[in-house]
């Protein structure tokens, strides 16, 4: 990672920061963007006083004018762009017979045409060098879960994206994989279990490993799919699941 350049959408919390943090510890330049400027510009802060170099910049990737600027941005800063993490992302979970279609089609941006927007963005700066891009999907990409077609939905379109981004942007040295993680143990996850929302035993019985993830954990595979041990690895979705999907005995 050292010296390289990397823009991390929605780094500011949750997985998204772990990303940048360890980024950033392995020698990357990282750019973080999140819809919360402030958030972003404090977490690009801590970085700077670990040791590392970061720098953060409120984006809504629902916008594709907002996902250019962040993307020209970056090489105005640092001189060039040499990799992408997509960590933005919400959830709603909602009975589909009364999702509103506001919510649906909220959900696909952010999830979907949001990944594509600022995939595109980036793309466009490293055309020229070649370098590598991660989607954060999500085991319900292949595992449907109830109350979430409109999650399971984009984010099982954004590991179809990974893979015509792949097969597209390879001829340019564009390697695009994805990371989709089961349950993370991140500040929200470990919330919704205090307040009885999730059941911490009932998905440990589920995971053959017996755990949640930690965010380091997705980080370790993020790290992996941007670097050079990864250099022939293109248009995949690596599950860091604890077995989850594989799972099929009850």
């Amino acid at each position: 990672m050292k010296e390289k350049v990397i823009v991390v959408s929605g780094g500011a919390n949750g997985i998204g920061a772990e990303i940048s943090a360890r980024l950033a510890t392995e020698g990357a330049r990282v750019v973080i963007t999140d819809l919360n400027g402030a958030q972003a510009e404090a977490r690009a802060a801590s970085i700077g006083t670990a040791g590392g170099s970061a720098f953060g910049f409120a984006c809504d990737i629902t916008s594709p004018e907002q996902c250019e600027a962040v993307a020209r941005a970056a090489v105005e800063k640092f001189g060039r762009l040499d990799g992408m993490v997509n960590c933005a992302g919400i959830s709603k979970p909602h009975d589909s017979v009364s999702l509103p279609p506001a919510d649906w089609a909220r959900m696909v941006d952010v999830q979907l045409n949001g990944a594509f927007y600022f995939a595109q963005a980036c793309a466009k700066r490293m055309m020229e060098t070649g370098g590598a891009m991660v989607f954060i999907t999500s085991t319900n990409a292949e595992a449907a879960f109830p109350r979430r077609a409109a999650y399971c939905c984009a984010k099982a379109g954004v590991a179809m994206l990974t893979k015509v981004l792949a097969i597209e942007w390879a001829e340019k040295g564009i390697r695009v994989n994805a990371v989709g993680p089961a349950y993370v143990a991140t500040e929200m996850t470990l919330r919704n279990i205090a307040a009885g929302n999730v059941n911490e035993a009932q998905i440990k019985a589920r995971i053959p490993l017996g755990r949640l993830a930690q965010p380091a954990d997705v980080a370790d595979a993020v790290s992996f799919l941007l670097g050079e041990k990864a250099s022939f690895i293109t248009g995949h979705s690596l599950y860091v699941d604890g077995g989850w999907l594989a799972y099929g005995y009850f």
